[in-house]
């Protein structure tokens, strides 16, 4: 259980999140990813970086138990720690492919909207719910999955797209059977660090250079809103139904 990095192949790294049952990080696993991803994009051996999970989905997001059990604390260090692990994937030297299988919700839309690619398995559904968590965030991300009118609506209603959707507005590259789903995500992965490994990092410094938005910024202010809402007391008030019936 946690985060886990491998070498599959020459100049492939592979972190691989496993927090059962379903993937819905700590504030000590966000940043133990953003670690990973990082330390992985340092590394001068590795060309490319893949990044999965174990179990039934992607990621469901942060732990909303432990925001429950420890309070201001843990929301402050959940802020954090999506936001250090969403900025590693974004700003690893290397190129990041992410292998998103089941759910991908909350912050799985930071990870996978801040990858460099994506490849996905026919069951794959991405969403933000956040608003039946009492939170908000992550649109900045879901922007960069589908156009912004259907953003706003899949936001706005705590819908999901399926993978198809997806691929079909162009940010899946490549939808395939789970089984399938590592084995297609290092197919791309071996595609790209087939190329000079310096040329491809000044290649990502390049394109993150003319992105039109500062994702970093961009998700730390949707995140003021989170903390706004906390302080209120309007959070405790959604976040503790969630998961009860007829909530």
């Amino acid at each position: 259980m946690g985060v886990s990095t491998s070498s599959p192949e020459k100049g492939i790294s592979l972190v691989t999140v496993d927090f059962p049952p379903v993937n819905a990080l700590p504030v000590g696993g966000w940043f133990a990813l953003a670690e990973a991803v990082r330390t992985a994009g340092r590394d001068p051996e590795v060309r490319c970086v893949v990044l999965a999970a174990e179990g039934r989905g992607f990621n469901a997001g942060v732990d909303i138990k432990e925001i429950q059990r420890d309070g201001q604390e843990a929301l402050i260090g959940a802020n954090r720690g999506c936001a250090e692990a969403f900025a590693a994937v974004y700003e690893c030297e290397t190129p990041v492919v992410a292998a998103v299988q089941g759910f991908c919700l909350g912050g799985g839309i930071g990870l996978a909207g801040n990858a460099d690619a994506i490849v996905a398995s026919d069951d794959a559904t991405f969403g933000l719910p956040e608003l039946d968590r009492g939170a908000l965030g992550a649109a900045t991300h879901l922007a960069r999955l589908v156009p912004q009118h259907l953003m706003r609506a899949l936001y706005f209603t705590s819908r999901t797209a399926s993978a198809a959707e997806l691929h079909a507005h162009g940010s899946v590259w490549r939808v395939v059977p789970r089984e399938g789903l590592r084995a297609a995500a290092l197919e791309l992965a071996r595609e790209i660090a087939a190329k000079d490994g310096r040329l491809l990092r000044m290649a990502k410094a390049a394109i993150n250079g003319i992105d039109p938005v500062d994702v970093r910024r961009s998700y730390r202010f949707e995140q003021g809103f989170t903390f706004e809402a906390n302080l209120s007391g309007l959070a405790d008030r959604v976040r503790d139904t969630f998961g009860k019936e007829g909530a």
